[in-house]
């Protein structure tokens, strides 16, 4: 908030100011307590564990060398939900690809790879990491990144923090936008997904990360300093 404040309005002030003058506005919580779909699981494969190679190595030199995935659920009501599925670059933090689905599938996480893929421009010594999802884990999925010569990564069975960034993504992501709405159809959630990631996330929203710059600042400042 206090950078939100000098970089926007050219206040400068503390941290515990703020925190006084917020509370004294008695500002409703920021997000509810939403119903979670009854997910199935399928049986994890232990072997799958030798493969986490990114090993929480979260900090990157470049864009495109490491990239994750992962998908998360929205109620639409009357116990529906739609899922969102992202991949983002480990160097920036941006979003670099997503899409909303009826149905959390092999599908959808193939179609946001190809996405992210074909926005990248199809870039060489790339890893890829997720959790032991069946999504991930499908021959499908495993052939497409073959196809493209993508190094795949695992977290180990049971651990989340082997995918902290984009776990804290959907954190906030929830936070922020998709637990403060009641949202009734896909195209709802499709249209507050771009909204927040394109118009918030990706190019407003400052990351301590990234030394308070927004994903896409830091991106550009990379490309122009080569």
């Amino acid at each position: 908030m206090t950078s939100h404040l000098l970089r926007d309005y050219g206040i400068k002030v503390s941290v515990g100011r703020v925190y006084r003058l917020m509370k004294s506005m008695n500002l409703p919580k920021m997000s509810t307590i939403k119903q979670k779909p009854n997910y199935s699981y399928t049986q994890i494969d232990e072997s799958l564990n030798l493969y986490n190679l990114l090993k929480q190595q979260f900090d990157q030199p470049a864009p495109n060398l490491v990239w994750c995935g992962d998908f998360t659920y929205i109620n639409i009501g009357k116990n529906r939900f739609v899922y969102l599925c992202v991949i983002i670059d480990l160097f920036s933090r941006k979003i670099i690809a997503d899409s909303v689905s009826a149905k959390h599938n092999t599908k959808m996480v193939l179609e946001t790879f190809e996405k992210a893929y074909a926005t990248r421009n199809c870039p060489k010594g790339l890893m890829f990491h997720s959790d032991q999802g069946s999504e991930y884990t499908s021959k499908e999925y495993k052939q497409l990144l073959d196809n493209y010569s993508v190094t795949q990564s695992f977290s180990k069975k049971g651990h989340p923090y082997d995918n902290a960034v984009i776990e804290c993504f959907f954190k906030y992501a929830k936070k922020e936008e998709f637990d403060r709405y009641s949202y009734t159809s896909l195209e709802e959630v499709k249209l507050a997904a771009f909204e927040y990631i394109e118009g918030y996330y990706n190019s407003n929203r400052l990351h301590s990360y990234n030394n308070n710059q927004t994903p896409n600042q830091k991106e550009k400042d990379y490309f122009n300093n080569k």
